[in-house]
């Protein structure tokens, strides 16, 4: 067992248990770009979307050079979704920004979080064991997770494959916004390892 929590820590994987899907989301408190102090608890009786990101990883460049991922953000936040985008890499580690790049990235990508929230020490990464990014999760207005996964169906960094896959999460937050059950509550994430502080 020591052996395999050393090989976790080496590879930057948490050996925290994921959140389950169909359980309470955990809460958690970060910072956003602007200094504000966010917990998700506060967004009780919304719908979150949590997306973990980094922009230097190809398989994010391939949602945010596309707009795809811009057009998730807009399509769910006009319906009142909170989304909030985490950044867990470390000082050093590619993706890494301070407030103010990260600010810059979300004006010069036309992005649409409603948040930015910065986590170099991967506190929130590991609470929900992310692994990717991206990285999504979809929690209800009770607090519950609904979906946890990729952002959809075909696992490649080619912006070609984005029109014929299906998108996870955007299917999630129609059925919920239909009063139906969500089909796929889970998928495995696909994307560049997050670069979490060793």
């Amino acid at each position: 067992m020591n052996m395999l929590i050393a090989a976790l820590a080496f590879l930057g994987v948490s050996s925290t248990a994921a959140p389950i899907v169909g359980s309470t989301a955990p809460d958690f408190t970060g910072t956003t770009t602007t200094g504000e102090t966010i917990s998700l608890s506060q967004f009780e009786n919304q719908k979150v979307i949590l997306e973990w990101s980094n922009h230097g990883c190809p398989y994010v460049q391939k949602h945010y050079n596309s707009g795809n991922m811009q057009s998730v953000q807009k399509r769910t936040t006009a319906e009142g979704v909170v989304w909030i985008t985490i950044i867990s890499s470390a000082p050093g580690e590619q993706g890494y920004v301070n407030a103010a790049e990260a600010d810059d990235l979300t004006h010069s990508r036309k992005a649409a979080p409603t948040y930015v929230v910065l986590d170099p020490e991967g506190e929130i990464g590991r609470l929900y064991a992310a692994k990717t990014t991206p990285h999504m999760f979809l929690i209800d207005e009770d607090q519950t997770l609904q979906y946890a996964g990729a952002i959809d169906s075909i696992p490649t960094a080619n912006v070609n494959d984005i029109a014929r896959a299906e998108n996870f999460v955007m299917a999630a937050f129609r059925s919920l916004q239909n009063g139906q059950a969500v089909v796929t509550k889970q998928s495995q994430p696909y994307g560049c390892a997050v670069k979490y502080a060793s």
